[in-house]
């Protein structure tokens, strides 16, 4: 035992000691909430560049009500203008597009007569801003042609906004299923990118060794099996350091970024604003007060235990034959051919996940692949947050343990042998050689 803790903290500390270790620690959650704020600055100034659009009206049914200015979006009426002299000036301007509504016998021929000239391609918004203003002018000229009075069809119109409880009388609400579905989606995508992540730095570690020939030392002294065993547990240590400290820095700037632009930015607001802006901006906080008391009714407790229980199997799981691979090939090229079974339930597990998950957590197929071993540790986080029996957990749990430990042996026969073989492109057959080889 006191082999295999030399070899972990050697693993250890060779991973945190790593100059690209310490500054991706420190620098991924910046980075990645500068990367946020920059596509935010980006599409925000993408959103306020004003667009100047030209209409032709020959149908005489649409007027200036019809196609009102807004902030980034400038109408100009050229109806007056034949359809070649409409075209020529806006080719010749500065103008964002023409849209064109010739004159037909019917609606019906009408509706489907209508085009839009550009010089490049416009957004998928801006038509579908120009369609939804077509179809709401066309639809109310279609009722009065019916003698079907608007405003009696208006006030007829209902919103329905139906009220979620549970049985226990607990109130929730669609927000909080969106937030179910996003917490669950972001902690098994994580996991599956640090298992990959952590998992090829063993076989990496591994190769190195290997290739260097270091490792022929180093197995006269210790089993291969402790040597395996002892890379896979530093690295693991490394990662939940590295899970702890973002952890850390992302609730500090969350909290920097709560004070800075929640609190201050308010009152910067309340002293400019008029009445009609204020309750806008008082209705954006009562939305951001319901989703902190969504997030309150979560298992944040139960998430962390078992996003800790799940990363760790799954790392274990993994990693055991990351480093399987790792012994058997001399180069890192070499270790395409096995990658794919390997990666398979990994990307199969996001799948169902994002498939079948977030539309039915509690379904078959969510409950048969979050007990499966390869798949749990991702499926299984993503349904957490929507509730999961506890006896499901227990049996994922256990499976995946002993799945575990299955894995570990399985990996440990071919890793004792292919850490000393070279100048060899191994195949499935040798590595069938390796497993039943007793020496």
């Amino acid at each position: 035992m006191s082999k295999l803790n030399i070899i972990i903290k050697r693993e250890f500390f060779a991973k945190v000691r790593n100059k690209s270790f310490i500054v991706m620690t420190f620098l991924s959650p910046l980075l990645m909430v500068g990367i946020g704020f920059l596509v935010y600055f980006l599409s925000k100034k993408n959103n306020e560049k004003i667009k100047n659009i030209v209409y032709v009206d020959h149908s005489g049914i649409f007027s200036k009500d019809d196609f009102k200015d807004r902030k980034t979006v400038k109408y100009e009426d050229y109806s007056d203008l034949t359809f070649e002299d409409a075209k020529s000036k806006v080719k010749q301007g500065k103008f964002y597009g023409m849209l064109y509504i010739p004159k037909q016998d019917s609606l019906e021929l009408l509706v489907s007569s209508i085009e839009f000239y550009s010089s490049a391609s416009p957004s998928v918004g801006t038509i579908e801003s120009l369609e939804r203003k077509i179809e709401s002018r066309l639809r109310e000229n279609k009722l009065n042609n019916l003698g079907i009075n608007l405003s009696d069809l208006k006030s007829s119109e209902f919103n329905a906004s139906i009220k979620l409880n549970n049985f226990s009388g607990e109130k929730s609400s669609k927000m909080s299923s969106w937030i179910k579905i996003g917490v669950g989606a972001i902690s098994g995508y994580f996991l599956m990118m640090f298992v990959i992540i952590y998992g090829t730095s063993v076989m990496r570690s591994v190769i190195e060794e290997k290739t260097s020939r270091i490792i022929e030392v180093i197995v006269s002294s210790v089993k291969p099996f402790q040597l395996m065993l002892g890379k896979i547990i530093g690295n693991a240590s490394a990662g939940l350091l590295q899970f702890l400290i973002w952890g850390v820095i992302i609730t500090i700037l969350s909290i920097v970024a709560s004070s800075f632009f929640g609190v201050d930015m308010m009152e910067a607001q309340a002293s400019k604003v008029g009445p009609e802006q204020m309750e806008v901006i008082k209705q954006s906080a009562s939305g951001g007060e319901q989703l902190f008391r969504e997030l309150q009714k979560l298992p944040v407790f139960l998430m962390f235990v078992l996003f800790i229980f799940y990363f760790l199997g799954g790392y274990f799981l993994y990693s055991s034959v990351f480093a399987a691979i790792g012994a058997a090939v001399d180069n890192e090229t070499d270790t395409q051919q096995f990658m794919l079974p390997v990666m398979l339930p990994l990307i199969l597990g996001v799948y169902v996940g994002f498939a079948t998950v977030i539309n039915d957590p509690s379904g078959p197929i969510s409950t048969i692949f979050s007990i499966i071993p390869l798949t749990s540790p991702i499926v299984m986080l993503m349904r957490v947050p929507f509730g999961v029996p506890w006896y499901e957990i227990a049996i994922s749990m256990a499976l995946l343990l002993i799945t575990f430990v299955f894995m570990v042996w399985f990996a440990a026969k071919i890793y004792r042998v292919g850490i000393l073989m070279y100048g060899k492109k191994p195949t499935y057959k040798d590595l069938y050689k390796w497993l039943k080889y007793k020496g």
